[in-house]
């Protein structure tokens, strides 16, 4: 069974700083993309960024130049370091991956349960 579980979210000032890691575990052959979503209130979810096993990166326009997403592929780790945090950022943030099980081959896209960011004005 494969999970991927946040840490990190919560309650910062305007202008503030957060990072949110997640991590993967379970049967892992090998995890392709690696991203982060949020879904605000009343909103879908929608791409904050991801990054490919090689290091490519991708940003939603709204956070480029203020979140930076890496991962460690020894770890099977995903993190985002959020700096000059809005309250327009504040959202339900998701972890997801799409991950080789390692028992069955096949390629599945996963989520985690989500960790909440709070941003005050």
């Amino acid at each position: 069974q494969v999970q991927l579980v946040e840490s990190g979210g919560g309650l910062v000032q305007a202008g503030g700083s957060l990072r949110l890691s997640c991590r993967a575990s379970g049967s892992i052959f090998v995890i392709n993309t690696m991203g982060w979503y949020r879904r605000a209130p009343g909103n879908g979810r929608d791409l904050v960024a991801n990054i490919t096993r090689s290091g490519n990166t991708n940003y939603a326009d709204s956070v480029k130049g203020r979140f930076t997403i890496s991962r460690d592929n020894a770890k099977n780790t995903v993190d985002l370091q959020m700096n000059t945090l809005k309250p327009e950022d504040t959202a339900v943030y998701y972890c997801n991956a799409d991950i080789q099980n390692a028992d069955t081959v096949w390629t599945r896209n996963y989520w985690g349960h989500g960790t909440q960011v709070t941003v005050s004005s």
